[in-house]
């Protein structure tokens, strides 16, 4: 079986083989042929059994790019997987005020196009807070992630653009977020990311820590597997990053569908699940 693995541009500044080299090695040790190609790539992926765009890192940096590359290979009918629909839907955050008008618990987020001062006042008195947090719609790594304050005005790279808005998970500071790993919809593993001090950014870019986690919170495993079946099509692998409130109750921070860290080396199981996973969506796309 020959699998492509979607990976960064070789220009891309951070390091990835630290998550690619163990899915790899994992798909690998089941008999798979693995290669590694930038996710720009003009090569023929229609000679791979199939492609995950595990490691496509940096395509929130030409997005244009990275949908013309979802079109191309719902065109020539490629072995992706996550299916292309679902890929197209986890790019754009927006999906997160979907999950949360779905009924199932999520960070409370507002989508604006153009943002200004006016939307933060805005999202200050729909959220009952002053502290926010404010992001670019299509972005990872925390890029152009700000925390805001009482007094704080837009900053200058976000004034009339696309952002998201949501209240400050003041808990991450002191619980960290839950990233739960779940295969075909079944519960793998799970890790706990936590920031540095003084920050509110739990990637390890940022300072924060991933730490091992024998047992998400009870409740956890169930609200990921709700957030997955409100989803556009079923994801054969998923990430999902789980944080509480100042009351303890879990919310939905995220859905990483297309391109997560997975953290096989905290999988019990060594990444058997993952690989079952994979080789299924393999064999159901090539019956």
């Amino acid at each position: 079986m020959r699998i492509a693995v979607l990976v960064p541009t070789p220009d891309y500044p951070e390091p990835w083989r630290w998550t690619y080299d163990v899915e790899a090695d994992a798909l690998r040790s089941s008999g798979a042929d693995v290669e590694p190609l930038p996710w720009i790539t003009e090569a023929d992926l229609g000679r791979f059994d199939l492609v995950l765009p595990l490691v496509a890192w940096g395509y929130h940096l030409d997005y244009a790019r990275w949908l013309a590359f979802l079109d191309r290979a719902e065109r020539d009918s490629l072995r992706l997987i996550n299916p292309p629909e679902l890929l197209r839907w986890n790019g754009h955050k927006a999906y997160l005020a979907e999950l949360g008008e779905a009924g199932v618990p999520t960070v409370p987020t507002i989508a604006v196009e153009a943002c200004s001062n006016a939307d933060l006042e805005e999202a200050r008195r729909r959220f009952d807070t002053e502290w926010l947090v404010i992001k670019p719609p299509v972005s990872a790594s925390a890029m152009g992630t700000h925390r805001i304050g009482p007094s704080d005005e837009l900053p200058a790279d976000s004034r009339g653009k696309a952002m998201i808005l949501q209240p400050l998970v003041e808990e991450i500071s002191r619980t960290g977020e839950y990233s739960l790993m779940l295969f075909d919809g079944a519960f793998s593993h799970a890790v706990v990311k936590r920031p540095r001090s003084g920050d509110f950014r739990v990637q390890e870019y940022h300072g924060g820590q991933t730490l091992p986690c024998t047992a998400p919170p009870a409740g956890a495993i169930e609200l990921a597997q709700q957030a997955l079946a409100a989803a556009p099509a079923a994801a054969t692998y998923a990430r999902v990053d789980i944080v509480p409130d100042d009351d303890g109750r879990l919310m939905i921070m995220e859905l990483e569908l297309i391109e997560p860290a997975l953290f096989l080396n905290h999988a019990r199981d060594g990444g058997a699940a993952f690989v079952s996973a994979i080789l299924s969506a393999a064999e159901k796309a090539t019956a």
